[in-house]
């Protein structure tokens, strides 16, 4: 028989598009706001760092206990607590082990968890982690009733709405987050700061001025200097709103020889420093700061960072004072204190209304505990009165346990005990009959007696409370004191800097000298002040002639082509003067023997090459490619077998052609854009070759036409129509006229 077919009713729900956009979107706002960008005011915590130190602590991933793969923790956070991504919970598990990005760690980690270059952690199955000291102050009384839980989002745990928090974080270690509408970014503090901020908060009203003598200033986990005026830091603590002006520490290191460098030592607050030296290295390169000469990474376990000025008469005030303008040793740091107040409503406040709601937290668990404590110790008082019973007619116990068919009814009726003391006494074991001793039983009853006294004190008097709230304030100005290693501070104030003569400072940055460099054809290489020599001063040596001749300034860089494909960068105030006849460039760079200087141009980081070997095969290549940091130069045209580099030429500004002329006497003419842009490799055929290889290479304008070398002078081709190919033909003979050495030039 056919089953009757089941007929659902729907209900159709006419609404706005607009007005169905607003509740969705409203909904996704809240939950952002309240569920992943703003911390609680009262632990500092976002769900996922709420989450991963409850799933440590139930993983028993104490201090003192071996540590357990990350990937164990964050499988059990995304398991139990938290319905994301794993590599999100992770990536917020390295950031709390990191003591380069929290300024006290709440995760010990074991193994890779990156660096402050900016490399990554390694993989969570590599690494293992367990909790902090730090850490387990937050946690503390969190299974003796101190906060409230609530269902995770399948039901099936538990989890704290918010952290006991016997640890200000939300100060000590900052926190940063965006959400909908709004954003935070609080600095992170020194605790013992802090504390002593709190202790004068518990003693009386306090104003702005006094709580900036106690807490002069954010304290970064990297350091640093806060440079920035008393008055802005006053505000920014009563509003929640302002910034902090942050500068690398340094000092100056002097040399034998009267000259001195310039040693970093500290960066300011989430600045990379692989990128810090890369922006210098730019600067120095595009001759931005001239009086710069070269930075280098000398760092181990602590920041060293090398900064050689260009001359000894170089200030080394002045050179900060550029390198703050134009790199990321100098920083601001955004204060908005935009927290979630009890976890529930968005709010920006001040940094003593956060103190204060931390204080008031710290009484709510107070009192919760103490009345957890309270319960447990009338619970165990009931017991031990029954036990006290026992001791006293332990036969005529046993002797109704053992005949009488409902033995705690009978207990109960016998001695008049309660349900809990009945229940407890038919629950011993045997064994424990031989510890009643009467001594024993009332000494631990008259203990927990005195302490139920106290419990109720406490919990009935607010004054008792902020007491007992003031000593562990105090417990915990001790536990972070200076004279620790994670209470001492680490950012320096420092003075506000005063202007700079902007006048001073350009001048300083655009000292240039004129100066021609000559290197001859045997490779002796030499630098003369001024322009527009005549080449009948050059000297050179016996059997020696001139090979390249170019004018550039003494701030420029002077790039070195050689035949082997490499490039190879040398300043030019450090070339040898042109009195003598210079030194080999081998001495200057790492020049191979069997390799011959093909090209010397000027560095300009606007400017194109066009580079190619003896077989015809090349490519372009931006100038700003080409730029080699060491001695050793940097290979851009790959060269295989005999095949060797043989020119380099720049491409000018406009010039939309180029024309090749191979050994072979045939000349080619095709549109530039043609010849692949390369950073490096062997390029492709610019023209097709028979037992003969390149010999020029010139750029031109179509519309002006192709001009070469005649006489003394230059002339132009009539007519280059018929030389206009594509990349790889073999090309015509050229025009007549042309020189005999197969060069343009």
């Amino acid at each position: 028989m056919a089953k009757k077919p089941v007929i659902i009713e729907h209900k159709v729900i006419e609404q706005g598009i607009s007005e169905i956009l607003s509740e969705r979107y409203l909904s996704y706002a809240l939950s952002t706001i309240m569920s992943r960008s703003l911390p609680d005011v009262r632990d500092g915590m976002k769900p996922v760092h709420r989450r991963l130190l409850f799933a440590m602590s139930q993983l028993q991933l104490k201090h003192d206990t071996p540590p357990k793969k990350s990937a164990r923790v964050v499988g059990d956070v995304i398991g139990k607590y938290h319905p994301h991504g794993d590599s999100s919970v992770y990536d917020a598990l390295v950031r709390l082990a990191q003591d380069f990005s929290v300024r006290y760690p709440l995760v010990d980690g074991q193994g890779n968890f990156g660096n402050i270059d900016g490399d990554n952690a390694a993989a969570m199955r590599y690494t293992e982690a367990r909790l902090t000291r730090v850490a387990q102050l937050l946690l503390d009384g969190i299974d003796e009733d101190a906060v409230d839980f609530r269902p995770t989002y399948d039901g099936s745990e538990n989890e704290p709405i918010v952290l006991p928090a016997g640890f200000p974080n939300l100060l000590a270690n900052g926190a940063s987050g965006i959400a909908v509408g709004m954003a935070t970014n609080i600095p992170p503090f020194n605790v013992a700061e802090l504390c002593a901020a709190m202790l004068a908060m518990l003693e009386g009203d306090i104003d702005s001025k006094t709580l900036h003598k106690l807490i002069p200033g954010p304290d970064f986990p990297t350091g640093g200097v806060l440079v920035e005026p008393k008055e802005n830091i006053i505000s920014a603590y009563e509003t929640g709103r302002g910034s902090f002006r942050m500068r690398a520490k340094w000092n100056v290191e002097e040399l034998k020889g009267g000259g001195y460098q310039i040693i970093v030592t500290e960066i300011p607050y989430q600045v990379q420093k692989s990128k810090l030296i890369e922006k210098i290295a730019d600067l120095i390169n595009n001759k931005k700061i001239p009086l710069l000469d070269d930075v280098r990474d000398e760092s181990a376990e602590d920041i060293r960072l090398v900064l050689v000025p260009k001359s000894r008469n170089v200030e080394a005030e002045l050179l900060m004072e550029a390198l703050f303008r134009n790199t990321d040793l100098e920083t601001r740091f955004s204060l908005n204190m935009n927290v979630l107040d009890g976890g529930v409503t968005p709010k920006v406040m001040g940094i003593k209304d956060v103190l204060q709601c931390w204080l008031n937290h710290q009484q709510e668990v107070l009192v919760r505990r103490s009345s957890h404590r309270l319960e447990k110790v009338k619970h165990r008082i009931e017991v031990l009165e029954g036990y006290l019973i026992v001791y006293l007619n332990i036969d005529k116990v046993i002797k109704i346990i053992r005949e009488k068919d409902d033995p705690k009814a009978e207990l109960m009726k016998v001695f008049k005990l309660t349900e809990i003391q009945a229940e407890a006494i038919l629950n011993m074991r045997l064994r424990s009959l031989r510890k009643l001793e009467e001594m024993e039983i009332k000494g631990e009853h008259d203990s927990l007696s005195k302490e139920r006294d106290e419990l109720e004190k406490l919990i009935g008097s607010e004054a008792r409370q902020w007491t007992r709230i003031k000593k562990q304030v105090a417990d915990l100005q001790k536990m972070f004191g200076a004279d620790t290693d994670l209470g001492k501070r680490r950012t320096r104030i420092g003075k506000v800097p005063g202007p700079v003569a902007i006048e001073a400072l350009e001048e300083a940055l655009s000292v240039k000298e004129p100066i021609t460099v000559i290197l001859s054809t045997k490779g002796w290489i030499r630098a003369m002040k001024g322009h527009g020599h005549d080449p009948k001063e050059f000297k050179y040596k016996e059997g020696d002639r001139g090979g390249f001749v170019i004018e550039s300034q003494s701030t420029d860089k002077i790039l070195i082509f050689g035949s082997n494909g490499r490039f190879y960068t040398i300043a030019g105030d450090k070339l040898p003067p042109g009195r003598g006849f210079g030194e080999p460039v081998r001495l200057m760079v790492d020049l191979p023997n069997d390799a011959d200087v093909v090209d010397v141009e000027v560095y300009d980081p606007n400017v194109r090459l066009i580079v190619a070997a003896d077989d015809g095969r090349g490519f372009i290549v931006k100038m700003t490619d080409v730029l080699a940091q060491t001695k050793n130069g940097k290979q851009v045209l790959n060269v295989e077998g005999k095949t060797e580099a043989r020119l380099c030429r720049p491409v000018a500004e406009g010039h939309d052609h180029v024309a090749i002329i191979g050994t072979n006497r045939k000349m080619l003419a095709f549109k530039l854009e043609e010849i692949p842009e390369m950073a490096k490799g062997r390029g492709v055929i610019l023209q097709k070759y028979k037992d003969a290889g390149v010999a020029d290479i010139k750029t031109f304008n179509l519309k002006e036409g192709l001009s070469f070398k005649y006489g003394a002078g230059e002339t132009q081709v009539p007519d280059i129509k018929p030389w206009i190919g594509t990349r790889a033909d073999a090309g015509k003979l050229p025009p007549n006229g042309f020189p005999k050495s197969n060069r343009f030039f």
